[in-house]
Parts: C-alpha cells; structure tokens; sequence
C-alpha cells in the first residue's frame, strides 16, 4: 500500500515540488518502506521520535522538523536534521544558531508562518515576519531559505487557499530582495491547492502512509 501511494503522490507533483513525508508516530519500518518507494525527505514533528528513527535509518534521506521545537531540544535536533522549517521567534533562532556554531554547522531554515493569524497557533504573523528575518539574517549558522505555513484545521480543501495566497504574497516581496527558495505548504487533503498557489515543498503523511 505505502508504495502504491508513494509512487501516486510523486507522479502527481510537478517536478520543481518536493515531496516531505510526514513520519509521525509511523514505525522505521513503514518509513524504510517509504524511501524504497522513492520518498527522499523525511518530516518529523518530535526530536525524541526522530532521534529513535535517525538512529536505524540513518541520513540516507534527509530529515525535516516540522514541528514546533523547543529550546531544550535544540542540541539534538541540530545534529539530526537538515532543515528546521518552523522557526517562529527570534528566540529560537538564536538557540538553533548557538547549537550549530557548537558543531560547525548552518541549519537550513523557514519562517513559520501563522497565515490564519490563530492565536494559539505557532507562527510568525505575517506582518511581523520581515522583523525576524532581519534578525536572522545576522546569524552565522543560519540559511534562511524560505517560509512555511500550517493554516487552520478546515473540512474543504479549497478553504486554504487564501491562506496559501497570503504565503505566497509574503514570498514573493520578500524574495525580491533575499535569496529564498522555498514555500512549504500543503498536506494529504490540501497539497494540490497549494501547490496551485505556488508550494514547491508539501508535507504529505495519510496520503502515503493510511490513516494512523
């Protein structure tokens, strides 16, 4: 099944997307079965999960965080990843910069971004984003490379889009004067809108792996 659904998903997506699958609370098994499928990025939404994961199937694929991280995970999550897609505070940025100057390393990184403006979401307020990323920009083991967005829990698929809009209006201005490359919207039941609105990285997990 895991297969059938991954070689599916991968001929759907155009070839400037990327596919990140969604590994929460799946077994190494049902990931190694993934990546022999073709999966090449792993999404993981907890350090402790993917410390477990990474030290069976190793950096044979590339691991994304895509959850929100605390400051106290940072040490082991620099040394497992190798992109952090929701940086949401000048705060974490600096604790993921620290931890990788520890070990001669600059972490790829998106600004995570709240495009429904939730309050008890994580994410960086659209207005408030070009703030953090002038900060960023000032951190020596950091790579801004782009921007990330959830948006909210809806039934409809086509509810997201000016959520994705709004992303990809904000990737866009700030892409004029900063190399960024990458817009990370979209999972199972919304990755066509998104990739519509212009995602070229898409966080995919049912849609491979079958309900949890």
């Amino acid at each position: 099944m895991i297969k059938n659904n991954v070689q599916k998903v991968l001929s759907e997506l155009p070839g400037h997307v990327e596919l990140v699958a969604v590994a929460k609370s799946r077994s190494v098994e049902e990931i190694l079965e993934a990546i022999d499928s073709g999966v090449r990025i792993i999404g993981e939404n907890y350090v402790q999960e993917a410390e477990e994961k990474f030290s069976v199937i190793g950096p044979r694929v590339k691991w994304h965080f895509i959850g929100h991280l605390q400051k106290n995970k940072v040490k082991k999550a620099v040394k497992i990843f190798n992109m952090i897609e929701t940086v949401d505070s000048i705060g974490i940025a600096d604790e993921i910069n620290k931890a990788c100057a520890s070990i001669n390393k600059t972490m790829p990184v998106l600004i995570e971004v709240n495009s429904a403006k939730e309050k008890n979401k994580s994410g960086v307020l659209p207005l408030d984003a070009e703030t953090i990323i002038k900060n960023i920009l000032g951190l020596p083991n950091i790579k801004l490379l782009g921007l990330m967005t959830m948006g909210p829990l809806l039934e409809n698929p086509e509810d997201y889009r000016p959520y994705f809009k709004e992303t990809k209006t904000l990737f866009d201005k700030i892409r004029i004067s900063h190399d960024i490359k990458y817009l990370s919207m979209g999972m199972s039941d919304s990755y066509h809108i998104a990739i519509q609105e212009g995602a070229n990285l898409v966080r995919i997990g049912t849609a491979l792996f079958g309900p949890r």
